[in-house]
């Protein structure tokens, strides 16, 4: 109904000014806005016309990215195919490149903010499906061809590839380092080489060139993003871009892995920025080894003399080990002692029967962090809940 699908987008936008205020806490810059901000956007069973019903919550989510210098994309899904061989499926496409270049229009957003799309399909032969993406572009608006930007897939059109299409037809190139690790040009060249022929492509008006870093999730097939960045294996990339560039990463736990890595590319960085971290992630830790916190702990002891490179590859080494009933339970008990003063007698004997049958294994681990997590957010626990004990 209409009535709930402006309810749903309403949430939405929302949602969406919720992250934004997170990223500017935080001073994340870079961020991509799903393309499932207003449900079936390019459809045509969405008539609303969201963009003015809507215009000025979108206004000012636009002015919290513009006065913080954030950078916002998005990411068209895997069926927006310019290069297709059906009529349809390019209809459909150009107007979900529409519906996106809508959305960045509402927040009144420069070109620096961008859409990102792969080349396509191979179909009855990539030459024609070349030509055919190129045929397509050129009908798009210049409302869309000013924001679209074309990156390397991990099948089919390599690096080097889209840098021909892009070049030959004025369109930025971004470079995908895990797509580029599985699907390569025949000559094989350096990463640094590649970024520094997309740069080539990238206008004043585009803003700073944008690449995407991502790792390779181990035993899933080739080109399954990581759960997490592993903190030394993208320090060894960092180092070789000495330049100004946007890095977007892809990535399962999303923030968490950016505010690892920028606060291990940030010169200077303060102990009690680490701390902080330590706060967010020490009952989790808890909860997989007991040694390991123990380790984390005593290393940030060591006040004058911090690699946050090192506090995080220790926290790797933690959040990958399986943990023990022992640590499970002493990570619950930790995390009780904030509220069990308050709890009602009601509650003492709830918490104290799930943990018995946990120890029993008549349930899992999770049931009895649900049963905290409800405590913790009656009870007003901010410290437990702006943890990721509940998240991760």
């Amino acid at each position: 109904s209409i009535e709930r699908l402006t309810e749903l987008i309403k949430y939405n936008i929302n949602s969406l000014s919720n992250i934004v205020d997170y990223n500017i806490e935080n001073n994340i810059k870079l961020f991509r806005i799903s393309s499932d901000l207003i449900p079936f956007g390019s459809s045509e069973v969405n008539n609303i016309k969201w963009w003015e019903i809507f215009q000025k919550e979108l206004g000012y989510i636009g002015k919290k990215i513009k006065d913080s210098g954030m950078r916002v994309s998005m990411h068209p899904g895997q069926y927006t195919v310019l290069n297709s061989n059906k009529k349809e499926v390019v209809k459909r496409a150009a107007d979900d490149l529409i519906y996106h270049t809508r959305i960045l229009d509402s927040m009144e957003l420069n070109q620096e903010h961008k859409i990102v799309i792969h080349i396509g399909g191979a179909y009855d032969s990539k030459m024609l499906s070349t030509e055919r993406f190129v045929k397509n572009y050129k009908l798009l608006s210049e409302e869309v061809k000013k924001r679209l930007i074309i990156e390397n897939d991990d099948k089919i059109y390599n690096i080097e590839e889209v840098l021909n299409i892009g070049t030959d037809n004025n369109i930025p190139v971004v470079f995908d380092n895990l797509h580029n690790e599985f699907n390569a040009p025949e000559i094989r060249m350096s990463e640094i080489h590649w970024i520094n022929k997309c740069r080539d492509t990238w206008k004043k008006e585009d803003g700073i060139q944008k690449i995407h870093y991502s790792q390779q999730a181990e035993g899933k097939k080739a080109g399954s993003h990581s759960d997490f960045i592993v903190i030394n294996e993208f320090m060894n990339f960092y180092k070789i871009i000495n330049r100004d560039i946007d890095i977007m990463l892809e990535v399962k736990d999303k923030n968490l892995s950016c505010i690892k890595c920028m606060n291990c590319t940030v010169p200077n960085l303060k102990i009690s920025q680490l701390e902080a971290e330590w706060s967010k992630y020490k009952y989790t830790v808890l909860e997989k080894s007991h040694n390991k916190y123990n380790e984390i702990r005593e290393y940030l002891k060591n006040k004058n003399n911090i690699s946050a490179s090192i506090f995080y590859t220790l926290l790797e080494e933690a959040l990958k080990s399986e943990g023990n009933k022992g640590s499970q339970v002493n990570s619950l008990l930790h995390v009780w002692g904030y509220f069990k003063n308050s709890a009602s007698c009601k509650e003492k004997e709830s918490f104290f029967r799930d943990l018995e049958k946990f120890e029993a294994n008549q349930i899992g681990i999770s049931a009895v962090k649900k049963h905290l997590k409800k405590l913790s957010e009656k009870y007003g626990s901010q410290y437990i809940l702006n943890s990721y004990y509940f998240s991760i």
